[in-house]
């Protein structure tokens, strides 16, 4: 791991910025990819204190980085990052107010794109087989990994998608940016009814704890899905195993497939997947 003024970059030099940083599995992930596509490339973690985050990047695009993944909890001010100056941003980063992929383009010119959604959808339809159409969604939180999967649901053309949130008017407030297809709501208002496809995106699971939903949202039909990974199930995992659900799967997935859409965003060559899920389940 590297600290904001230590390191010394090559050429095509990437890294992940972060807090924390430590257990990236990002440098494995596209060091990886980039064996496939017979590239050689130098990729770090850099671990940037808070409030250094807009110094951290100019500097890495001071020594001629070309790429940075942006993870907790600098989603938002990447974002911010990128309406500066000649800066530039996609479409679904302008959409989820969040930014996990830097491109530096020019050295006053950075692109600005989120990856989180493309990577949710493409490990739900690809790898585990399951069609987002016409089914009914609840995504539990409304943070910034929340925010950045909701425009890529919506694209799949799902029946319908409830976000419930502890803080109502969080859910609230980021359905309302996606139209009358989504909708707000507090965990304790969550209709007391089996949803198709229920995605935790809460920060629960990371402490240790479950996010207080109903065991009514769980159906034999449900596929459960958590944004947080690990070598064990998640808590939230083992949960809705027991109220009954048909699958449950952790978001390792997503991310291997998130790093994938940044890998092309970076070198226009689209990976292979499974091979890399495959291999870090084995590590």
């Amino acid at each position: 791991m590297t600290d904001l003024f230590d390191f010394k970059l090559k050429s095509s030099s990437f890294a992940v910025m972060g807090n924390p940083v430590q257990h990236s599995q990002s440098p494995q992930i596209h060091h990886l990819f980039a064996q496939q596509c017979g590239i050689t490339i130098d990729y770090d973690r850099i671990q940037v204190d808070v409030g250094g985050f807009h110094q951290a990047v100019s500097h890495f695009s001071a020594c001629g980085g070309v790429g940075l993944n942006i993870t907790v909890p600098y989603k938002v001010e990447a974002w911010q990052f990128c309406q500066q100056g000649k800066n530039t941003l996609s479409h679904r980063a302008s959409q989820a107010q969040a930014v996990n992929t830097l491109r530096f383009e020019k050295p006053d010119c950075v692109f600005g794109d989120n990856t989180d959604g493309a990577g949710l959808v493409a490990d739900l339809q690809n790898n585990i087989g399951f069609s987002i159409r016409d089914k009914s969604v609840l995504v539990v939180g409304a943070g910034g990994a929340v925010r950045g999967v909701i425009g890529s649901l919506l694209e799949c053309q799902p029946k319908s998608i409830t976000i419930a949130n502890r803080t109502v008017d969080k859910a609230t407030a980021l359905s309302e940016k996606f139209g009358d297809d989504v909708h707000g709501v507090g965990l304790e208002q969550v209709v007391d009814r089996p949803f198709d496809l229920i995605v935790n995106g809460s920060a629960a699971s990371l402490n240790g704890q479950l996010p207080g939903l109903s065991e009514k949202c769980i159906s034999e039909n449900t596929l459960v899905y958590d944004l947080m990974y690990g070598a064990q199930p998640t808590i939230f995992m083992n949960w809705a195993l027991a109220q009954g659900a048909a699958r449950v799967h952790d978001g390792l997935g997503m991310l291997v497939e998130q790093a994938a859409e940044s890998f092309y965003v970076w070198h226009q060559k689209r990976p292979h997947s499974q091979s890399v899920i495959d291999a870090l389940r084995r590590f």
